[in-house]
């Protein structure tokens, strides 16, 4: 007999595939690409999202190896950026303390949730300014321009933040960098622009039209929701991920959205924030079923293409099967998306 749910089979194949055709020795950990390439650069951000994806491996199994795998990614990624947890660039840092949040989380211990905290007042300190409008700039270098990509984990982890501390600053900052995206970067349609001002001009990206965006909107709307309860940000999140993904995968899988390495992890984004709009608004609602259909048919074509040498190898375009060399970043994305199946299925 068939199995009912092959899907959290699938979500495990893709994590050890994760290892088969990255897996590198430390300090390295993982190489940049397949077949191995250039692994002069240190993907920080990169790293934040293999700890949280090991953490979604031992959430839906509860084997503790895969927690052992999030401490391993944790320290790596901590020893790599000679022991601190600041970098350059806030976007990054907050992607590494929404997951820090998470291994807290995942094991009740303080240290992880002493490090989101710290991370937190440091893009406060260093990064919030009233340029165009009080918001997390991108870069320290760059204070001028501010983006979705820094001010969307900014309010998810505020709201997280508050959860675990009613501290009502949390909740301030985290509400006014979510007004701001969407006063200043959003559509009447729900579609979410990447940012203003990169140049110093106040123009707004918008020939950028990328995955994460919307999926950084929808997690800062049902992270606050889950704080306010406020049923306005329920219904922005909808409304962002509808347009989502009839914008960008009219026929139900995103194609390809760069080559640069870093835009192969961006469709993953989008899954992980739709999987909490799901959850927030239970897969049998009459809202649910677009998305539900998009996450089926795009994991389903995954799996079609993705399949080597019984491995799962990601392209970043689904449609059609990888070509080398390929990054780790985009078989990130398709472990988030196998993840996501995975929960979808099993809550049927």
């Amino acid at each position: 007999m068939d199995n009912p749910n092959p899907w959290p089979a699938r979500a495990d194949l893709a994590q050890r595939s994760l290892d088969h055709f990255f897996g590198a020795a430390e300090p390295q950990l993982l190489d940049n690409t397949y077949p191995v390439g250039d692994n002069s650069t240190f993907n920080y951000w990169w790293l934040a999202h293999v700890l949280d994806v090991r953490l979604d491996a031992y959430g839906r199994t509860g084997d503790q190896k895969w927690l052992t795998a999030a401490d391993a990614t944790n320290a790596n990624l901590r020893g790599r950026n000679g022991g601190s947890l600041f970098n350059d660039y806030f976007d990054d840092m907050l992607w590494y303390a929404l997951a820090l949040e998470r291994l807290a989380r995942a094991t009740g211990r303080a240290e992880p949730l002493d490090d989101a905290r710290a991370i937190w007042e440091h893009v406060v300190e260093h990064g919030w300014n009233d340029t165009h409008g009080a918001s997390v700039a991108w870069r320290k270098q760059q204070p001028y321009y501010k983006n979705t990509p820094a001010n969307g984990p900014f309010a998810i982890l505020s709201a997280r933040l508050h959860q675990h501390e009613p501290d009502q600053r949390y909740l301030d900052y985290g509400t006014v960098a979510f007004d701001w995206i969407t006063s200043t970067l959003v559509g009447p349609d729900g579609f979410v622009e990447d940012g203003i001002n990169r140049e110093g001009d106040g123009r707004i990206d918008t020939q950028w039209r990328f995955t994460y965006n919307q999926g950084l909107y929808i997690g800062a709307a049902v992270a606050l929701d889950e704080v306010l309860r406020e049923p306005e940000l329920v219904g922005r999140a909808l409304r962002t991920a509808v347009t989502a993904v009839r914008e960008l995968a009219p026929d139900g899988v995103v194609g390809s959205e760069g080559a640069g390495g870093d835009e192969g992890l961006f469709k993953g984004v989008l899954y992980r924030y739709l999987g909490t709009l799901l959850d927030r608004i239970g897969p049998t609602s009459p809202d649910a079923a677009p998305l539900l259909d998009f996450v089926r048919t795009s994991t389903d074509r995954l799996w079609e293409t993705g399949r080597r040498d019984g491995y799962l190898l990601a392209g970043d375009d689904w449609r059609k099967p990888a070509e080398p060399p390929v990054f780790y970043s985009t078989q990130l994305s398709a472990v988030m998306a196998l993840e996501l199946r995975a929960g979808v299925e099993a809550r049927r």
